[in-house]
């Protein structure tokens, strides 16, 4: 192919070992830390000028980032000090092509040693070809982020909605409504106060399986861990296993429509249990018909929607999340965090609105949940095109070097 080079990587970037920040020494701000699995705090001093592209140096390999403002990367990662009038972006994703794991330096903990991979021989276009192969795969990545921050307007605004109706009472018609006492303190005239267990029909724990087919586990089915809920909130599953189950315990924990997935066990630094999942039918769908459970470290949660809305029984969860509530009956045990179930149904209540409101609640929120799914899964769909197309852009196969691709005017740096 004309104009490509044979060479080594360090012919191409310099890389270095990122620096030390001591969480004592984090001030907060807005400038990026960026650690081997991502952005990871905020700092109020930068190290190093956008743009940039880091990577895990030992820990997580294999991920690649590219930050489009001044940053500080942190000792676990190796960013790039010069890019040698190469295109910072399509270096980026150069390097996702690159297998870290299979040059790991390090034998009891993954590393890299940038000396090393210097050395590694490379095969790189022209930067007019660098510029437009960019563009291509920048494309996807803008699209994708466009739908991430919608999402998020999306969970914000049924989160919100959630509060301004029944945790603050200002729902339709409030300011003629009588408020009354009762044991959560004053409500609206009408309400109920209802212990959390009452409003749940059934609960029970997930299940996990084994990994290959035998004579006890021979039924498929999708397993949704605690790690998985957040992505999974819009319908992303990027690494959701695929397991073998009993027949007995697959019936009763198959993931149906309305269910919510609470997490029960496991949590980790940071990272409070409690979090909880949202089942919709557009979920469900995205499993293409294919049984779905959730992990031995949830619970599958069945409403009792004639009482309780499903919507709001899991926005109810968030706003418990976000206020601390739930993280008051997490106890700590032989290094795995677990949660005291029985007690938060018994002891917690929430004020339950006439059916009439939360009928009204649902028409609003329902659209939101729906419109994130389908953002999620356009994600889904984008990741895979970028994912297909980016090793064969980046080795040459598909030439893009005589197409009219447009370019961003901004200079390369």
């Amino acid at each position: 192919m004309e104009g490509w080079i044979e060479c080594s990587l360090g012919d191409v970037i310099t890389l270095k070992r990122g620096y030390d920040l001591p969480h004592k020494e984090r001030k907060d701000g807005y400038v990026p830390i960026v650690s081997s699995s991502g952005i990871s705090g905020l700092h109020n001093k930068a190290k190093v000028k956008a743009p940039g592209v880091v990577t895990g140096r030992y820990g997580t390999l294999g991920e690649v980032f590219y930050i489009e403002k001044p940053y500080w990367p942190l000792n676990t990662t190796l960013y790039i000090q010069e890019f040698k009038g190469n295109h910072p972006r399509f270096i980026s994703y150069f390097l996702k092509t690159l297998d870290f794991a299979s040059l790991s330096a390090a034998a009891a903990v993954p590393g890299l040693n940038r000396n090393h991979l210097h050395l590694l021989p490379v095969h790189l276009p022209p930067l007019p070809t660098q510029r437009k192969i960019a563009a291509i795969l920048s494309a996807y990545d803008d699209l994708i982020e466009n739908n991430l921050r919608r999402i998020k307007i999306l969970e914000e605004m049924a989160q919100n909605l959630y509060r301004e109706w029944f945790v603050k009472f200002r729902f339709p018609g409030y300011q003629h409504t009588r408020f009354t006492d009762s044991p959560m303190g004053q409500i609206p005239d009408g309400w109920e106060v209802k212990a959390l267990g009452s409003l749940i029909a059934e609960h029970i724990g997930g299940g996990w399986g084994n990994d290959i087919e035998d004579d006890k586990h021979f039924e498929p089915a999708w397993v949704i861990r605690g790690t998985d809920i957040p992505d999974a909130r819009s319908c992303n599953f990027p690494k959701v296993p695929f397991r073998y189950h009993a027949k007995s315990n697959l019936k009763s924990r198959c993931l149906m429509p309305g269910d919510i997935v609470f997490e029960v066990s496991g949590g980790s630094k940071g990272q409070p249990l409690g979090r909880s999942l949202y089942v919709s039918s557009e979920l469900l769908a995205a499993f293409n018909g294919d049984s779905v459970i959730c992990a031995s470290f949830c619970k599958r949660i069945q409403p009792n929607s004639k009482h309780y809305a499903s919507e709001l029984l899991y926005l109810s969860f968030l706003d418990a999340y976000a206020s601390g509530e739930i993280e008051q009956y997490q106890v700590q045990s032989t290094g795995i965090s677990n949660y005291k179930w029985s007690d938060y149904l018994e002891k917690v209540s929430r004020c339950v609105p006439p059916v009439v409101l939360q009928n009204h609640f649902c028409e609003f929120c329902i659209p939101l949940f729906s419109e994130i799914a389908t953002l999620g899964r356009k994600n889904t769909a984008l990741r895979r095109t970028r994912d297909l197309l980016l090793p064969r852009l980046i080795s040459g196969e598909v030439d893009v070097s005589e197409l009219n691709i447009a370019v961003p005017e901004k200079a390369d740096e």
